[in-house]
């Protein structure tokens, strides 16, 4: 099994032409984990561990409108979305990476009558970027999606009739697999997955989620049980049995799909409704939070076929599951951070707790592992920077001018954060020092 993730890594390595610390394509980073380094590499990356407005600040661009997309890199540009508050207009943002000096700013889609939020924890501009040499694929939910050219950075194609009631607002980021491009729509009405060929923007295949609702209603209005239709997770691709497996969590049950024709393959069947945290895989187990309601952690494997809730799950602990925020996986220890502040350790293979402690603050911001060190980011400009280890203990606690919604990104030795205000380039040594980009 090992030997099939490597191959499957080495795989996406080459179509996408990544580097191996360079490059940050997807909000999960290239190996869609967490992880700043490619598997296997022990080589330090230097990224800073301390840092304040007036410490370690390469450049900082403030951001219009508002945004929650983390920022994704490639070839030198920073790509980042965002919305008018009111969710009328929706824009992508193109950075460069090296002064912080801001080379695209564009309208893509209007909408005369945006469903209202309801909250704060969600906006209309919550889907990262996808990126691939020459191309990023930016996504609205059902307010639009549109294909880029990175260097003449006109607009290829647009699709604006992939149709659900967000209701909360979207949340799931697009995927690149192959020719595809992969789309998760979990709304109050409609619930699916879909797929368009990257080249032209055209459907090649569309897969409804098969999870039970006659409990919630037979609509999906939000006074029947809409909320408990919706999902914001995004897929992760693994290779189970030498398979490719999309791993996609939505409200209800978690699904794995073949990637090429969004046949569904597995579920396992749950109680909770709401997930946005992403899969992990590891030690052949498939890792995923079920959301809210009854939050629970799973670990499952991936080579049943059909309802393998009762066949397939290995362990699984309601205790410190994430709701928001997705877990990373170091070695065979699994960090689960809360909303609430709280960090778990378990061990990946059991689910066995080795520790629990609080690191204060309120999250919705994916932690981030380099360097023997998780980076985890509050939404009051707070980052804790802790020891990936089975002892708790905290490295630095770090502080900028606002809060973070967006999950961290990692160009080199650099961090490239985004608050709810502005992008910073974050670096130590000689490099840093504020430029350009400030304005």
């Amino acid at each position: 099994m090992r030997a099939l993730l490597n191959g499957l890594i080495l795989s996406l390595l080459l179509t996408c032409g990544l580097r191996s610390r360079a490059d940050w394509p997807d909000y999960r980073g290239p190996w869609h984990n967490g992880h700043a380094a490619a598997p296997g590499d022990t080589k330090p990356i230097g990224l800073p561990v301390k840092w304040s407005e007036s410490e370690n600040i390469r450049w900082k661009t403030p951001m219009p409108h508002r945004g929650w997309s983390t920022p994704v890199i490639l070839g030198g540009q920073v790509w980042l979305t965002t919305a008018t508050e009111n969710g009328r207009d929706f824009f992508a943002i193109c950075v460069d990476e090296k002064s912080g000096k801001i080379l695209f700013h564009e309208k893509l889609f209007h909408c005369e009558a945006p469903e209202p939020l309801g909250n704060e924890v969600n906006g209309y501009a919550s889907p990262s970027v996808a990126l691939e040499p020459g191309r990023a694929y930016v996504h609205f939910g059902s307010y639009g999606t549109a294909c880029l050219d990175t260097k003449s950075l006109k607009t290829l194609w647009t699709r604006d009739d992939l149709k659900c009631r967000h209701f909360r607002g979207p949340g799931s980021s697009p995927f690149i697999f192959k020719d595809l491009l992969i789309l998760t729509l979990d709304g109050i009405d409609v619930q699916y997955l879909t797929a368009l060929d990257k080249r032209t923007g055209k459907t090649v295949w569309k897969t409804d989620r098969t999870a039970d609702w006659n409990d919630l209603g037979k609509d999906g209005l939000p006074e029947r049980g809409g909320d408990f239709r919706k999902a914001f997770a995004t897929p992760l691709l693994i290779e189970a049995a030498g398979t490719p497996q999309l791993i996609s969590s939505g409200s209800k049950a978690t699904y794995a799909y073949d990637p090429l024709t969004g046949r569904e393959l597995w579920k396992v069947n749950t109680s909770a409704h709401s997930p946005a945290t992403r899969a992990l895989f590891g030690h052949g187990l498939v890792f995923f939070a079920t959301g809210s309601g009854k939050s629970e952690y799973l670990a499952v494997r991936p080579d049943g076929r059909g309802n393998v809730t009762d066949t397939r799950v290995v362990w699984r602990t309601p205790r410190g599951a994430p709701r928001l925020v997705s877990p990373v996986l170091v070695g065979d220890l699994l960090f689960l951070l809360g909303e609430n502040g709280v960090m778990r350790c378990i061990e990946a293979t059991t689910g066995n707790e080795v520790w629990q402690e609080r690191v204060g603050g309120e999250f919705y911001a994916s932690p981030l592992y380099a360097d023997g060190h998780i980076y985890c980011f509050d939404i009051n400009g707070k980052a804790t920077v802790l020891n990936a280890g089975r002892s708790y203990g905290v490295v630095a606690t770090n502080s900028l001018d606002a809060g973070f919604m967006a999950s961290p990104a990692v160009s080199g030795r650099a961090l490239i954060l985004r608050t709810k205000a502005a992008l910073y380039r974050i670096e130590s040594g000689d490099a840093a020092g504020v430029s350009g980009g400030r304005q």
